[in-house]
């Protein structure tokens, strides 16, 4: 069945009384747009999946090689010292599970029954042993690297869905969180079988208040029988909107 996916062993039953899973994504897709968040994990039906980012992702699997070298040696990477950042990769025996998407680290918030999930990059640790959430970023574009795009709220909640599920599960957390941005620089003279970055490791200070207040909300908007409405800035929205405006118009002919 293509065009869409159904996966119907994590679609909310509201009659079921066992923990519903929901992952730090389907947080961030509520928030973007509720009817597709309910499309998704009520009705089963899933926005259409994007194309593969594999160079991001071997991006990723490098630098945890990387800064797991440094971990074993408990001692600052490169980039944590050329950034000024007074802290050491954090070792823990759970964090290949933390990482592991699909596992991750958990939370069960009881109140709402809904089982909160993140698979997180990378963790730091301060001189006050607080752990630092840090998150890896590749892309390549010739304008500055920043946090300020509209849509890189994504990333903003990422972070501050992380941080909050470590609090939650007993560790003292820094505020402040590090984005590892990796930028492929296409202004060398040439290709030569490699593709060199300029790395630039940007801090963001999270706020996770907005995290309690909203999982009531979706519990809500699961449990209701009807589709809530769409978000007026969501492309897939709209599309399917304007899709079926202009078939009917297109049949009227």
């Amino acid at each position: 069945m293509s065009g869409y996916y159904k996966k119907s062993s994590n679609i909310f039953d509201p009659e079921s009384k066992n923990p519903f899973k929901l992952s730090r994504s389907k947080i961030d897709l509520f928030m973007d747009c509720p009817q597709c968040f309910y499309l998704d994990r009520r009705l089963g039906v899933g926005r259409p999946p994007g194309f593969p980012f594999n160079l991001n992702s071997a991006v990723d699997t490098l630098l945890k090689k990387e800064f797991d070298l440094y971990r074993e040696k408990q001692a600052a990477h490169p980039f944590i010292e050329e950034f000024d950042i007074d802290a050491i990769p954090f070792e823990h025996p759970k964090l290949n599970i933390w990482r592991e998407n699909f596992k991750g680290v958990e939370f069960l918030h009881e109140e709402t029954n809904l089982l909160i999930t993140g698979a997180v990059d990378d963790i730091w640790i301060n001189p006050e042993e607080e752990l630092i959430i840090v998150d890896y970023k590749a892309t390549s574009k010739t304008s500055e690297i920043t946090l300020d795009a509209d849509w890189q709220i994504g990333y903003k909640r990422q972070m501050e869905v992380y941080q909050w599920l470590f609090k939650k599960n007993g560790f003292k957390v820094s505020s402040t969180g590090y984005f590892v941005y990796c930028n492929g620089d296409t202004g060398l003279p040439s290709f030569d079988k490699k593709l060199e970055f300029i790395i630039k490791v940007i801090p963001y200070t999270g706020d996770t208040s907005w995290i309690d207040a909203t999982l009531p909300k979706i519990k809500k908007c699961l449990m209701n029988s009807d589709i809530p409405e769409m978000s007026p800035d969501c492309d897939y929205c709209n599309y399917r909107k304007n899709a079926v405006i202009a078939k009917i118009k297109h049949e009227k002919k």
